[in-house]
């Protein structure tokens, strides 16, 4: 496997699924005594958790979840 000019490795789809790195994936990297690693960020990130923090806080709602099904199956 080559670094390419810009400095990019691109990581095997077998590694990608094994390991959940989909597109957006936040990764940083660690020095340590064996070489350096490429490690997933802990903090969620992608398309879907972007779209949760847009939306998070906008409800106003007070009723539960049981009573909001109730309300859809009446």
């Amino acid at each position: 496997m080559r670094i390419t000019s810009k400095g990019q490795v691109t990581i095997p789809l077998e590694f990608r699924n094994q390991f959940g790195l989909v597109p957006h994936t936040e990764v940083g990297f660690v020095a340590d005594k064996a070489g350096l690693r490429i490690v997933k960020s802990q903090k969620p990130s992608g398309k879907g958790q972007r779209l949760l923090d847009r939306m998070r806080g906008r409800g106003g709602g007070k009723l539960s979840t049981a009573e909001i099904m109730k309300l859809t199956r009446s």
